[in-house]
């Protein structure tokens, strides 16, 4: 069973960047894939990348492809989600997820969730 904990969030400008990570419990981080997930006010939760186990493949929304990077470090049990150029429809709380098997884009395929942190773009 996996803990998750996420950090980083704050309230930034538009075009400004913030590294978000998620930080799991447990002896066994390598075996999940890692998703990031976020919910606007009024909206519902949407996909935002997700990252293998191994870190070689990576899958991303439409709408943050060439401005998020996520990653992870196996070793420190952290994944992360590098946000560049962050516009004011970015404003969300972010949460992290964690699988065991293959990369999924849709939450309720996630088994463990953290408790999200708040990202505030002001325009």
């Amino acid at each position: 069973q996996a803990q998750l904990v996420e950090s980083g969030g704050g309230l930034v400008q538009a075009g400004d960047s913030l590294r978000l990570s998620c930080a799991a419990d447990g002896r066994t981080f390598s075996v999940y894939a890692m998703g990031w997930f976020r919910r606007a006010p009024g909206k519902e939760r949407e996909f935002v990348a997700a990252i293998s186990q191994s870190a070689l493949t990576t899958i991303y929304a439409d709408s943050v492809k060439g401005r998020f990077t996520i990653s992870r470090d196996n070793a420190e049990k952290t994944a992360y989600l590098q946000m560049n150029n962050l516009k004011s429809e970015d404003t969300a709380v972010y949460y992290c997820a964690a699988r065991i098997g293959g990369l999924r884009a849709v939450a309720n395929e996630y088994e463990y969730w953290g408790q999200g942190t708040q990202v505030t773009v002001s325009s």
